[in-house]
């Protein structure tokens, strides 16, 4: 029986055997065969590790790549999945941008604000003011701040 052993494919990888072990356990590779109980893989373990690798780049979680790859049998319903999988986490990636945008704003404007008390601070008082009416307080809005050594 030829293939590759544990340790030659991680290395091609760029991975580690545990992690490859891991991947094993975790339903993502199927068990290879055993050559007098050392595993041994073909040549499309790089195919299967490539994906994985990619797909967790992408975002996507072990379960989620599981699926994907149990799936693989039917094309078809592979396809379908896959096309449905990468929609949500566009959609996801899209929150997360959005999030990240809000924050880097927010981060800015505390930057600019150069407040030395909470309680004159100019952002803090927005807030303050949103939840005193009883409103439910608002999507942060994206504006600079005066600084306190302009006001």
């Amino acid at each position: 029986m030829k293939g590759f052993s544990i340790g030659q494919v991680a290395r091609r990888a760029g991975l580690r055997p545990s992690a490859i072990r891991y991947y094993e356990s975790a339903g993502l590779l199927p068990a290879p065969p055993r050559l007098h109980g050392w595993r041994r893989y073909g040549e499309d373990i790089f195919t299967t590790l490539a994906a994985i690798d990619l797909a967790r780049h992408a975002g996507f979680s072990l379960a989620e790549i599981r699926t994907l790859l149990v799936q693989r049998s039917s094309r078809a319903t592979a396809g379908t999945h896959w096309i449905s999988l990468t929609r949500q986490k566009l959609r996801d990636v899209d929150a997360l941008i959005d999030r990240a945008r809000t924050m880097k704003q927010l981060l800015l404007r505390g930057a600019k604000c150069g407040c030395v008390e909470i309680r004159t601070c100019p952002i803090v008082g927005e807030r303050v003011a949103e939840m005193r009416s009883g409103r439910k307080p608002g999507r942060l809005r994206h504006e600079s701040v005066v600084p306190a050594a302009n006001r």
